[in-house]
């Protein structure tokens, strides 16, 4: 409750400015002035009536919940679209915009629910013959709640599973909701198959909701759990040092995370914000495997995520450690993608020549 009464000014900011914003949308809407205003002031309110009622034990909070998420990615899309076509002097385009915004409001909801398999190879220095090969599966950002439910996660299980990893890394933000309310919705993570094991690290949503309870819980399902901490994997005479951080929510230590760790080969960090990624390499990481960004997740914020996160998508190096930052397996907020795909990556290490 104190942490909400610290939100309430910033979130009062919030919505004033983004009822503003609603009251040009409500000037570029067709249709009869009254009509206009209403679903105008209806898009801006949903999200914060949506965003209240997922905090409630009110029965019908998941239905609120969707309509406040899809309002805010509509309400997005129409904010940008009309702005760009008063740029272009197009006053009379009005029409033609809403039934543009339509129409890749559907387009962004088909592609949210099926996230692509991408192959990342990572050349590795000095690469012993027994890991070079090595499949690594990240999932990240599933983001488990009112819209995402147990048949995507089976289905992201299925997927994962297919692809025949040796170890799974699951990179933070599993879920927006308590435990014991999606619980179920969570369960088939328990499904994931690797020799090598399936980890976990904590993203910034668990410490919106409850990191105790979620850390837990995953555990139970099978996860390891590192909080600052590492394991040591081997493959034939391969040996693999798997550290993972806590979120920037809750110190992540990188040097910690690998204090005491015995000889390896390759050093593989697990960190939910890519952020973390500058103390991994001074730690003397070889790989960190990040998520967060979403890649932006639907236009504009692709391009306006640029500035605030340093990486936002895909395999980075930073002198001699590979950095790659996942776009998501599922979505936060609008359940839209548009030119931000989600993903499950397949993390391959290979010998660098």
């Amino acid at each position: 409750m104190s942490r909400l009464r610290a939100f309430l000014p910033r979130l009062t900011v919030i919505a004033t400015i983004w009822t503003l914003l609603h009251v040009y949308v409500a000037t570029r809407l067709p249709g009869p002035t009254m009509t206009r205003w209403v679903a105008a002031m209806l898009l801006a309110w949903l999200p914060f009536v949506g965003f209240a009622a997922g905090r409630s034990r009110f029965r019908g909070k998941r239905v609120l919940e969707s309509a406040g998420y899809l309002a805010m990615g509509l309400s997005s899309l129409l904010m940008v679209s009309f702005a760009g076509a008063d740029l272009l002097h197009l006053r009379n385009a009005s029409p033609e915009v809403l039934g543009g915004v339509v129409l890749l409001t559907l387009v962004g909801l088909v592609q949210a629910r099926r996230p692509r398999v991408v192959h990342v190879p990572v050349p590795i220095r000095d690469l012993p013959a027994d890991l070079a090969g090595l499949r690594i599966v990240q999932i990240s950002d599933l983001h488990v709640g009112s819209t995402i439910r147990r048949p995507f996660v089976e289905a992201v299980v299925d997927a994962v599973n297919a692809l025949a990893p040796d170890l799974v890394a699951v990179t933070g933000d599993v879920a927006d909701g308590f435990v014991l309310e999606l619980r179920d919705h969570v369960a088939p993570l328990a499904g994931l198959r690797a020799p090598l094991g399936s980890f976990f690290v904590t993203g910034n949503h668990e410490y919106y909701w409850d990191p105790r309870g979620w850390t837990q819980e995953l555990e139970r399902l099978g996860l390891s759990v590192l909080s600052n901490e590492h394991r040591l994997l081997t493959s034939g005479s391969g040996r693999l040092l798997l550290a993972g951080v806590t979120d920037l929510s809750a110190a992540p230590d990188p040097y910690a995370a690998i204090a005491g760790a015995p000889r390896s080969d390759v050093r593989v960090l697990l960190a939910h914000q890519p952020r973390s990624a500058y103390d991994a390499r001074a730690a003397g990481f070889d790989l960190q495997l990040s998520g967060h960004t979403h890649g932006g997740q639907f236009f504009p914020f692709n391009l306006l995520v640029r500035l605030f996160q340093p990486f936002v998508a895909g395999l980075h190096r930073l002198e001699e450690m590979w950095l790659y930052v996942s776009r998501g397996t599922g979505y936060w907020g609008p359940p839209l993608r548009l030119w931000a795909p989600s993903e499950i990556t397949l993390i391959e290490l290979t010998a660098a020549g």
